[in-house]
Order: C-alpha cells, then sequence, then structure tokens
C-alpha cells in the first residue's frame, strides 16, 4: 500500500484546505494518507473544520507560519523530517509555496522516491518587489528541478509557470483542476435565500453584492471600493454591498465602508469570515472578485454552484473557472470603467442575471467535482510509481 505524506501551508479558508481534505478522505483504499499543515495567521479565517467534518483530524506544524522565518521555518523543516522517518511515504505531495519549500526539502533529504508539489497560486507579480521575486523564482527552479511532478490547477497557470516565469519544463507539469463538494450549494437553495434576505434586511427589489476574501493588498478591496462609489454616484439605489472577511486590511477597510455610507446611506456591511458560506451565497445575486493575482479563486467557483451570477478581474486561473458572458463578466485588471459598467449590467439587469444563473451550475457541477479530482490524481499517482520500479 503506497503511503502518502500530504502538507499544506496552513489549514486557512481556500482552495488548498479542501483539496487537500479531499484527496486524503476520498482516495481508494489502495492509498494510505497523512496529512499535515500549519494554523492560519492573526484575520484568517480557521478552516480546520473542513477535514473535520470529513472526519479526517489533520497532524498540526505550529512552527509552520506564512512569514518567512529562520527559526521556526528550521524547527517545521526538521519536524516535517521526522515525520517522513517516522511514517516511510513512498510519496511527499506538497500544497503551495511553505509546505512546498520546506517539505520538499525535507523529502529531498530523507530520499523520498516520489515528491510532487501542487502551486495553488503563486507569488511571481503583485506581492513582492523585484529583487525578493526573483529569489522566489530561483528558490523554485531549483526545487522543481529536483521534484518528480508539478502539478498546476489550470491551463493559464501550466502556461504562467512554464513559459512566463519558467520554472520548469512543460513536459513536466500536469494539469489537475481543484475540486469540491459542490452539491450543499444546491441543497435547500429556496430557503437558505430567504433566511439570508431575512438576516440582512435585503427586500425583493435589492440587489445583494459580495465580495468574499482575505482583506489584504493583494485582493485589491481598494479597487472594489472605487467601483462601488462610482456606480453609487451613478444614482443606483437598490443594491446592498458585503464585504466578507478578514485581514491586515481591517480597519483601513472598516474606514472607507463608513466613508461611503455615510456619504450614500448604509450601503456597505462587513461581515467578517462566514462559515456557512452555501447558505450566505445562497442569498446573493452577485459576487466579485477584483485581486490582482490569484490561483484558482475558490469564492468564484462557490458563486456558481449557487447560481450566483460572478464578475472578476482577468487574473491567474480565472478564465479557466467561468464562462465569460454566460456566467459572469471578466475584465482585464486595472480596467475600472469596464468593471463600473459591466457590474452595473449584472445590478440592473434581472434577466441577464437569470440567465448566467441557469448556466452556472451546470457548468461547474462536473468540472469541479471532488471525484473528478480524486480519479485524476490517483491516476497521476499510479503513473508516478509505475515510473519509478
Amino acid at each position: 500500500m503506497p503511503k502518502v505524506l500530504r502538507i499544506i501551508n496552513r489549514f486557512n479558508i481556500g482552495g488548498p484546505t479542501y483539496n487537500a481534505t479531499f484527496l486524503t478522505r476520498f482516495l481508494n483504499d489502495d492509498f494510505e494518507t497523512l496529512l499535515i499543515g500549519g494554523l492560519p495567521e492573526e484575520g484568517e479565517a480557521d478552516s480546520l473544520h473542513i477535514p473535520r467534518e470529513y472526519r479526517i483530524e489533520p497532524t498540526i506544524l505550529e512552527e509552520m507560519k506564512r512569514i518567512p522565518n529562520f527559526k521556526s521555518d528550521r524547527e517545521a523543516y526538521l519536524k516535517i523530517k521526522q515525520i517522513i522517518k517516522d511514517f516511510k511515504p513512498d510519496i511527499v505531495h506538497t500544497h503551495a509555496s511553505k509546505a512546498g519549500a520546506l517539505g520538499r526539502k525535507a523529502a529531498f533529504a530523507c530520499k523520498v522516491p516520489i515528491v510532487v508539489h501542487t502551486f495553488h497560486g503563486h507569488v511571481f507579480h503583485s506581492y513582492f518587489g523585484v529583487l525578493k521575486t526573483k529569489i522566489f523564482k530561483f528558490i523554485e527552479r531549483r526545487l522543481a528541478k529536483k521534484s518528480t511532478g508539478i502539478i498546476a490547477i489550470s491551463e493559464i497557470q501550466k502556461n504562467e509557470l512554464t513559459k512566463i516565469h519558467n520554472i520548469c519544463e512543460a513536459s513536466k507539469v500536469k494539469v489537475i483542476p481543484l475540486g469540491f463538494d459542490l452539491s450543499k450549494f444546491q441543497d435547500n437553495i429556496v430557503e437558505k435565500r430567504r433566511l439570508v434576505r431575512e438576516k440582512y434586511s435585503i427586500s425583493d427589489d435589492e440587489v445583494a453584492v459580495a465580495i468574499i476574501g482575505r482583506l489584504s493588498p493583494i485582493k485589491n478591496h481598494a479597487f472594489f471600493f472605487q467601483v462601488v462609489e462610482n456606480l453609487l454616484k451613478k444614482g443606483i439605489q437598490k443594491v446592498k454591498f458585503f464585504v466578507v472577511g478578514d485581514g491586515e486590511l481591517l480597519s483601513e477597510i472598516e474606514l472607507k465602508t463608513a466613508e461611503i455610507n455615510s456619504k450614500f446611506g448604509e450601503k456597505i456591511f462587513m461581515t467578517s469570515w462566514i462559515k456557512d458560506i452555501a447558505t450566505f451565497n445562497a442569498g446573493m445575486d452577485v459576487i466579485c472578485l477584483t485581486s490582482d493575482n490569484e490561483g484558482t479563486p475558490v469564492s468564484l467557483i462557490e458563486a456558481q454552484a449557487s447560481n450566483v451570477a460572478v464578475i472578476s478581474t482577468n487574473v491567474g486561473g480565472v478564465k479557466d473557472i467561468m464562462l465569460n458572458g454566460k456566467t459572469g463578466f471578466v475584465v482585464e485588471k486595472g480596467d475600472l470603467n469596464n468593471y463600473i459598467e459591466k457590474l452595473g449590467i449584472l445590478i440592473e439587469n434581472d434577466e441577464i442575471r437569470r440567465l448566467m444563473s441557469q448556466s452556472s451550475w451546470d457548468f461547474v457541477k462536473e468540472k469541479f467535482s471532488y471525484s473528478r479530482l480524486v480519479k485524476d490524481m490517483e491516476n497521476y499517482y499510479y503513473e508516478l510509481l509505475k515510473n519509478k520500479k
């Protein structure tokens, strides 16, 4: 029975937690899997309820921190090495950057036969300055060279990794999109919508628009607020905006929310993190993303699974996870006027939202199911194991 040690950066809300959970829980009985990872940072939502919901109790590495730190990084590295020695995995599979660096380094040192890394996103633009970005690229190229395989979660991401940032050869990269348990987004959707709209006093003729994600610079909430303010200046009234999340920019975003509400009345509401996002989504009419950089934005997949129209900046794998013009709109990053125009269309045109709503579930239900994810990964593991014989 092949053993898989799965390592993620930290248990915070996002694609890596879901990906690691489903691959730990649902790989067939040929595999034995151990899941380990760090804790969320301050301002991030704890996602440990997700593996526990599927009867998985991960091993926690408190030393695994988001910010590079020699002391904590070395402690985490040594702990991973010890876990490898005790568990004796045939495959070490790391998810996201910090886990990928420490986990792969430990696996190489322990001579694990197969070492695989999944890029859920990357930090090769919009995060850091030129020098730090060059350092990260240098590290990732060295790690990729020694890795058995690299997984990209979209064709767009594969192109970025291989042709734009030259992290590794295309022949080493396997595209395996994320997968989710999406059925819960369709359960009791009418009743959920009623409950959410009652809770937030959203009338039947009001359009509810949400942006969901960490309150951090990379998510570019400042752009979102520019859009909102411009739409309100145009006289759009029957609308409420919801900012879902928490993070380092909380105080700044609270101030901006108060400023806009003082001008236009109570139009923007901050909710912090919401665990039952399936229920919340059911009450929304449009879900936005304004990020400068993404991998595969989970919020957009979940929105479409909830029959909600979406609008996003054209970053990362966004064009791989929605149908531009059919399930929502994709706008080039920084194109404020186009974003204002397209969100305005979604707010003011009930028929367009209805048509997009009808298309959304059919698009995501098979493409992003966890059963497809698991089958793709099993086949990839079998291929790697066969090649190592």
